[in-house]
């Protein structure tokens, strides 16, 4: 096998499979990259047996063939190249030449013929959004996702489809994010479990392009991603997804309305008080047109006012600073809705048409002077 390409798209497609090579493995095939020129497109792969990427790289093909590399080797190789064309020539040996300019790698790959491809599905049951909705949808609720697999339905994302909404949905155990986006046309009811990893590593490739288009495609067990001249394909978490509607009320004691800036600077001030894991509560007191928050730790103590419209009862309630920090990035309003019941029962910041729903739950707490 002999091909020439360019050392920056080689290297954008490099980066964007890698992304699909598992830390560990006791298969060392999975720690190899694919490059698949057997037909008229240099093909680059990597699968780790739950979520397997494929992408196209532009290049000039001067012999078939196809060689497993090793990933790590290979993209600190082409990383660190020449800003030229490299060329890539294998013997049958699998002895691979890798030549940019004057610098010139020797490495050893791996028989092709070994390599496990993407698991071939048929591309019927789709949705189309655009690469900007996706990136953007992603970013806000996949912060909400449980970073451990103790339930495994905590660690992927519910992506439920009904006409014309695609609803996101994440949770934690201890809080909730919601999203809902208008799609394009209407599609048939549908709801899936797809994977935290699969989300955050597309998230990552995508370019968010608002004229750009990923055409998601279902399968009983798959969810597949088309976008630019890359496919990912990623097994779905089986099973029923917990009933979030159940967890939702629209019930409210007390109505913030609170520019959305000055409340997420305050309480991320109030962290530099907080030692990392250290979970020390933010302790907010909801008076007539004032919102005190105050944060008593080791390091010292915080107290700051901000100006509120407020609807219904004053209340003091307690929250993960890191919680409430997350929720409020990711809103791009000028001014946020906070429903409140009492210190117990959840919080939720949440817009007028509920496209975004953010459920907390408020901590214990004892009060600082």
């Amino acid at each position: 096998m002999k091909l020439v390409c360019n050392k920056s798209n080689l290297l954008n497609g490099v980066q964007i499979v890698a992304k699909a090579v598992p830390n560990k493995t006791t298969m060392s095939i999975l720690e190899c990259i694919l490059i698949d020129a057997t037909n008229k497109n240099i093909k680059l792969i990597a699968n780790d047996m739950e979520l397997g990427i494929e992408t196209i790289v532009e290049g000039e093909i001067i012999e078939k063939g196809q060689i497993a590399l090793d990933a790590k080797i290979f993209l600190d190789i082409v990383r660190k190249l020449p800003d030229s064309e490299v060329t890539i020539d294998i013997d049958k040996s699998f002895k691979t030449n890798i030549t940019c300019e004057k610098s010139k790698f020797t490495i050893i790959g791996k028989s092709g013929e070994d390599f496990s491809y993407l698991p071939s599905i048929e591309k019927i049951d789709s949705i189309v959004v655009s690469q900007y909705t996706l990136k953007e949808v992603v970013r806000q609720t996949i912060f909400s996702i449980a970073d451990n697999d103790n339930n495994k339905m905590m660690s992927g994302e519910l992506f439920d489809i009904n006409g014309d909404t695609l609803k996101v949905v994440s949770l934690d155990g201890h809080r909730i994010s919601i999203r809902k986006i208008l799609l394009k046309s209407r599609y048939p009811s549908r709801k899936v479990i797809v994977p935290g990893k699969t989300l955050s590593e597309i998230s990552k490739i995508l370019s968010g392009d608002a004229e750009k288009d990923v055409n998601i495609f279902f399968t009983g067990k798959h969810i597949v991603f088309d976008f630019d001249n890359t496919t990912v394909v990623s097994r779905l978490i089986e099973g029923e997804y917990f009933k979030i509607d159940q967890m939702l009320s629209s019930d409210y004691e007390t109505k913030v309305t609170v520019n959305k800036r000055e409340l997420l600077e305050c309480i991320d001030r109030a962290t530099l008080l907080v030692k990392e894991g250290d979970k020390k509560p933010i302790i907010i007191n909801i008076t007539d047109e004032m919102m005190i928050l105050k944060i008593n730790s080791t390091v010292g103590s915080m107290n700051e006012e901000i100006d509120i419209e407020k609807q219904g009862k004053d209340l003091m309630i307690g929250f993960n600073p890191k919680f409430m920090i997350d929720a409020l990035r990711v809103i791009d309003d000028e001014q946020v809705d906070i429903y409140l019941v009492n210190p117990k029962a959840p919080c939720f910041i949440r817009d007028t048409a509920e496209n975004y729903i953010y459920l907390i739950l408020p901590v214990n707490f004892t009060t600082v002077n």
